[in-house]
């Protein structure tokens, strides 16, 4: 064979790396969708891809010294396993939904269900990954035939080329062609590489092959006995093994310094993968030359163990170089790309030493058992054991190790199965001193783990410091009192002055203050508010489904009324339920009442298994951009959700607008949009929503606070609720008019298969952006929503304390506290809480301060701040009788100037909600010279559109807009303005 088709068939090896690690990203993907935890798909599909694997090289190993042209057979499985790709979509698709809808609600206990969704996921994937085991025996033995004088290097090469487009394909499929092509689209376009590349061999293939390798020892070497034979094989186990616990160790680990993300687990793969390519490299123009082999793979076994244990010092000082990083960095998009890679580089700074020493071994192993006269069964043999012991890796990592010694501990025993092989490979040795080697060896590994183990480093506090959203290695003024490794997610519970926080992979997913004295946390807010909506929306509902653990104050909460039968939380990681023990007593009912049950599942499968139909389905999960979470906002996952709700039932979702953007809120929204008739939002603090959704009909209203469950009404006296409207004021808005605010932006519907928010979250969570569009109807200072939707708005009747952040509650506490203080002499605005509205009143109450021809710059303004606060948040008729009897002012209309009539004219219009009029005197201001600048413009404008809109006059809205819109708006133009040009 021409040396030029040696090359191109390195070339060609690296593609099919390239397409094999899509493969398992992708594959990654789908499976977690119907397993559920992305740790839990993501340890399977290695296991799986490792296993199909070694059953093929285990089959190559047998046949391919009868095959006489390995390469024709390396060409038609490459086309196999692209046709594989090609149908594996709809494959997934019919054959989950066939179990969902009726294998599993046929299954008894848990762990059947277990059982059977392995089993299909197997059925899925291995078939392929057998494929895949099948490639690197074949070429590896149709080219040493070509050039058997330079097997050692060709089998490095080959591990190289594989490896680093392996590399390449983790990132291809995680930055650009998942979010490019959706999922079907990746493993199509990888199917048709694999075609492409099998057209290729075939053609390189026509020119023929060399008769097989003679089982016989080569350049002078013994033959081996049976005894090293076993034990390189066995040293391929113990190698694979090790490397596997150190791959999720590590993944796990580096998770809790570059976050959680789909990305940060792709980048962490790829330093795993490019690692054992290099290590490949190096070797490949060395191995030949190598005179004791035997020795080299022992102090190779050992460098690799000490190096494992070196990492677990530099994987400390990684949370430093991340809080370095991101205080250097601005927070913005040209920055996330800066980011990735120094990510990248912090997961080679702990990868590289120790997988560097691991791409040598393999073509080691080999290449000792070809010398020693093995024949090409060895590459087959080598490969099957070493991703036989890869699987015991990942299951033995997965399930026993993490969860019961720690990450830490689990690198340790990693690092001392590596050393302890190494020690034994130098006992066989051709060293004259072998056995001391051999003895020294063990010393050495011994008294290194013991070290690592012991050393006084990865402190709780540094571990769940959440370095990668705060930029502090150790957070000052807390404590970490709770740490615990779990099989899907570390957890921690972090106590400070003000409360205690429930961590996971370093982010928190509760706070609880403890105080009863002191006021209530944001997060309280939100999990005490999701279940009174749902147990006063639907008063009668019995069955509760609660997915998400979190605090366990939701399912408190829902207990403490003696309304539901049943509260069934389903929570995929069981350390998330003991951790949130430290709540006590904010939470105790959850875990003391016979109602509340816990279910340690995957939602889906649960939902399934049971059939079970619910009155109320909540879901509070994490954030999107934790990977894996995003699979709980699809289309999809509301779809099969409805089908479990009781009729009349309600679902409740959490959502939050901080480290999101507007599109990928609108991503969810429209999600849920497409399976529920219709849905309402409220805003249940300043960052995040709750949002109800009913499958058929319209939301019914909150029904009044129930007066016979004193227990209930205790636990919303703690929010300083008192009456139904203190909830009721903070609904948003509904479907019909919510919808189309994120409609104007054109963000795709979050979908299982095309993953938009699960892409993008990571990114707005980099940038610290919000998604503030919604909070802009809210703050607008027009009653916007009101006039232009179908639904009425509840009005507070006095001011809740300022630790009621609900954007809502806010506009319509100030506004109440101005309209006080304007109307009654006896209100000091001194008095008032609030620096703007004391300021406003300090001006407006001044005697004549808006009297005469000529009043103050000061006074108009805080007359217009006034107006902007009160016109639309204010009940009606307390707006109407604010604006249309002014004797507040101080004087009678004939002493103020044209300028403030004017403006008092037109907020008397928008507070008797009077369409036609804001229309028509907005219109005329317009159309003469406007007084006040552009600030006074743009509301002028809006006023107009919005009343031309509300009075039906849509064409003469459209014009206004047309005409004064692009003079008054010369950069970005607030949502809400967009929201009213987009009226019809």
């Amino acid at each position: 064979m021409p040396d030029r088709n040696v090359k191109l068939l390195f070339a060609l090896f690296a593609l099919s790396g390239f397409t094999g690690l899509i493969y398992e990203s992708v594959w990654s993907h789908y499976l977690k969708l119907f397993l559920g935890a992305a740790a839990f798909a993501q340890s399977f599909v290695l296991a799986a891809f490792m296993g199909g694997m070694a059953l093929g090289a285990w089959l190559a190993s047998r046949w391919s010294a009868r095959m006489k042209n390995l390469l024709v057979a390396y060409g038609w499985i490459e086309a196999a396993i692209g046709v594989a790709a090609l149908i594996f979509h709809e494959s997934f698709v019919l054959l989950t939904q066939i179990s969902l809808d009726h294998v599993i609600p046929a299954l008894g206990s848990p762990s059947t269900v277990e059982i059977y969704k392995y089993s299909l996921c197997t059925l899925l994937i291995v078939p392929q990954t057998v494929l895949l085991g099948l490639t690197f025996p074949l070429l590896s033995g149709a080219i040493i035939r070509r050039g058997p004088e330079a097997s050692g290097h060709h089998l490095a090469m080959l591990y190289f080329t594989n490896s680093i487009g392996a590399a390449a394909g983790a990132l291809a499929a995680a930055f650009l062609l998942i979010g490019w092509l959706g999922m079907p689209g990746t493993m199509r376009l990888a199917g048709a590489l694999n075609l492409a590349l099998a057209v290729a061999v075939l053609a390189i293939a026509r020119s023929g092959e060399p008769a097989p390798l003679v089982a016989q020892p080569r350049d002078g070497a013994k033959p081996l006995g049976t005894y090293l034979v076993r034990l390189f094989l066995a040293g391929a186990f113990v190698t694979g093994l090790s490397s596997f616990v150190y791959e999720i160790a590590w993944i796990r680990m580096l998770s809790l310094v570059l976050g959680s993300s789909f990305q940060a687990f792709e980048l962490m793969l790829s330093a795993f993968i490019t690692g054992l390519a290099l290590g490949s490299l190096w070797i490949r123009r060395r191995i030949d030359k190598i005179a004791d082999p035997v020795r080299y793979a022992g102090l190779v076994q050992l460098g690799m163990g000490l190096a494992a244990l070196a990492t677990i010092f530099v994987y400390h000082w990684t949370f430093d170089w991340m809080a370095w990083a991101l205080a250097i960095l601005q927070h913005n998009d040209s920055a996330y790309p800066i980011f990735n890679l120094f990510s990248h580089a912090l997961a080679f700074a702990v990868m590289l030493p120790a997988t560097f020493l691991a791409g040598m071994t393999l073509p080691l192993f080999t290449h000792v058992l070809l010398r020693g006269g093995r024949g090409e069964r060895a590459i087959g043999q080598i490969y099957a054991s070493n991703t036989l012991g890869a699987i015991a890796g990942v299951l033995i990592a997965v399930h026993l190790l993490v969860p019961e010694a720690g990450l830490k501990l689990t690198l340790v025993l990693g690092a001392a199965a590596d050393m302890l092989l190494g020690a034994w490979l130098l006992r066989y040795s051709q060293a004259a001193f072998r056995r001391a080697h051999a003895f020294a060896a063990v010393i050495l590994g011994l008294l290194a783990a013991t070290g690592a183990a012991r050393a006084e480093i990865l402190e709780p506090e540094r571990l769940a410091s959440g370095v990668f959203r705060y930029g502090k290695a150790v957070p000052e003024g807390s404590r970490v009192f709770f740490y615990r490794d779990g099989k899907t997610a570390s957890v921690a519970v972090r106590g400070s002055e003000s409360g205690v926080s429930i961590i996971t992979n370093g982010k928190p997913d509760a706070a609880v203050g403890m105080d009863p004295s002191r006021p209530p946390r944001e997060d309280e807010y939100t999990m005490m508010l999701i279940a009174a909506l749902s147990l006063l929306i639907k008063p009668e509902a019995k069955t509760f489904a609660n997915i998400g653990w979190g605090s366990g104050l939701t399912a408190h909460v829902l207990v403490s009324h003696g309304g539901p039968r049943e509260v069934d939380t389903i929570e995929i990681e069981p350390a998330m339920v003991a951790g949130a023990r430290s709540f006590f007593p904010r939470n105790i009912r959850a875990y003391r009442d016979p109602r509340s049950r816990v279910f340690f599942e995957d939602a889906k499968s649960y939902f399934a298994r049971h059939g079970k139909l619910y009155d109320v389905m909540i879901s509070e999960p994490s954030n999107p951009w934790v990977n894996g979470v995003a699979g709980l906002f699809t289309t999809e996952f509301y779809r099969d959700s409805k089908r479990y709700l009781a009729p009349g039932g309600l679902f409740m979702q959490w959502l939050h607008i901080y480290e999101l953007n507007d599109r990928l809120l609108g991503s969810m929204l429209a999600a849920l949009g497409e399976n529920f008739a219709d849905y309402e939002v409220y805003a249940a603090n300043s960052s995040d929503l709750i949002v109800v959704a009913v499958a058929e009909g319209r939301v019914p209203p909150a029904g009044p606070l129930p007066e016979k469950e004193p227990v209930f009404i205790q636990e919303l006296a703690h929010l300083s609720i008192k009456r139904i409207e203190d909830i009721s004021a903070r609904r948003i808005g509904t479907k019909r008019e919510i919808a189309p605010l994120f409609a104007a932006l054109g963000a795709p519907v979050n979908s299982d298969f095309r993953p938009y928010v699960q892409l993008e979250a990571p990114r707005a969570r980099f940038e610290q952006t919000s998604a503030n569009a919604i909070f802009s109807l809210v703050n607008s200072p027009l009653p916007i929503l009101e006039m232009a939707g179908s639904s009425a708005r509840t009005y507070l009747r006095d001011p809740l304390p300022e630790s009621d952040i609900s954007p809502p509650v806010i506009a319509q506490s100030v506004a109440i506290d101005l309209e006080r203080g304007l109307t009654s002499s006896s209100v000091d605005p001194l008095r008032s809480e609030n620096a703007y509205v004391r300021a406003a009143l300090l001006t407006l109450k001044r005697r004549g301060a808006l009297c005469g021809a000529d009043p103050s710059k000061e006074a108009i303004e805080k007359l217009h701040w006034t107006a902007e606060r009160t016109v639309a948040d204010l009940a009606p008729e307390r707006s109407r009788a604010l604006w249309t009897d002014t004797r507040w002012l101080g004087c009678g209309p004939e002493r103020l100037s044209p300028h403030v009539r004017d403006r008092l004219i037109i907020y008397a219009a928008i507070a008797s909600r009077d369409a036609r009029a804001m229309l028509e005197r907005a219109r005329k201001l317009l159309e003469g010279p406007v007084e006040g600048g552009d600030d006074w413009g743009r509301f002028l404008l809006l006023t107009a559109m919005l009343g031309g809109h509300a009075a039906g006059e849509h064409g003469e809205a459209d014009r206004l807009w047309q005409t004064y819109g692009k003079a008054l708006y010369r950069g970005a133009i607030p949502p809400s303005v967009v929201y009213v040009a987009n009226l019809h």
